[in-house]
């Protein structure tokens, strides 16, 4: 399928690496500009490379911390015009609520709520005035799925969808969109991270944790960053102009919600 998008800009956020590269990836594929950024050097740029030989669009590489005024400058001069912006963010570790100081509240919340609606702000008044434009956020099963431990990066999450719902609507008539795509289990480091939090209080081993993670999925296995991004792609395409205020569980039918 021609998603319609080969020229269009895109930037994506903490792409060097997992879900953010499925996305840039696939992107990339379907021939966009596109800026990947990430945190470590060597990661980046390997990404960076890898990308390039997919589609026909520029691949420029972004060192930056995203949750910072400073890096989200950088992704904006890399960028000016971005026609499509993938949210994407590290999250704090799973962590017993009760050991969460004031400041760590603070730091999850700006990483996964107050650093994507700063960069929506940044870019979504052009995106009206071209009349195009997709933006994309990388939330969790989370928000809709108790998951102990992760508390802070849950509470934070679902503020972002809550406060974007309103905004997606007030856009919506410019060929600007806002979805949400909450991923499940996906065969990442941050899940590995959490197979360790688990055998840690459990006293397992990480493999153990990682078959009782697994056992409860429908699906029977992790989900991959490769599928994950090919949705991002179609939502970001010229198809998905009718598709705002969403949220795409993408996560094997863990979740059983009916609706």
């Amino acid at each position: 399928m021609d998603l319609g998008i080969s020229g269009k800009k895109a930037i994506v956020c903490a792409s060097s690496r997992g879900l953010g590269r499925g996305c840039a990836m696939h992107l990339a594929q379907a021939g966009c500009d596109v800026i990947v950024n990430g945190r470590d050097e060597t990661a980046t740029n390997e990404t960076a490379e890898a990308l390039s030989k997919l589609g026909t669009g520029t691949i420029v590489p972004v060192l930056a911390d995203v949750s910072t005024l400073e890096g989200q400058a950088a992704l904006l001069e890399a960028c000016p015009q971005p026609d499509i912006l993938v949210n994407n963010n590290g999250g704090p570790p799973r962590r017993d609520f009760r050991e969460l100081s004031r400041d760590d509240i603070l730091q999850g919340v700006t990483q996964n709520m107050v650093t994507p609606i700063e960069l929506i702000q940044k870019a979504v008044d052009g995106m009206c005035e071209r009349g195009f434009g997709r933006i994309v956020n990388i939330t969790s099963l989370s928000v809709y799925t108790a998951l102990p431990g992760l508390d802070l990066s849950s509470g934070a999450r679902a503020g972002l969808t809550s406060f974007l719902a309103g905004v997606a609507r007030s856009i919506a008539s410019h060929d600007v969109t806002i979805n949400q795509i909450l991923p499940g289990k996906m065969d990442t480091d941050r899940l590995k991270s959490g197979f360790a939090f688990m055998a840690q209080q459990l006293n397992i081993s990480q493999e153990e944790a990682r078959e009782r993670e697994i056992e409860p999925i429908p699906a029977k296995r992790l989900g991959t960053a490769d599928e994950f991004g090919a949705l991002c792609a179609f939502l970001c395409s010229v198809h998905g102009g009718y598709i705002t205020g969403r949220n795409f569980l993408v996560d094997g039918g863990l979740n059983q919600n009916a609706f």
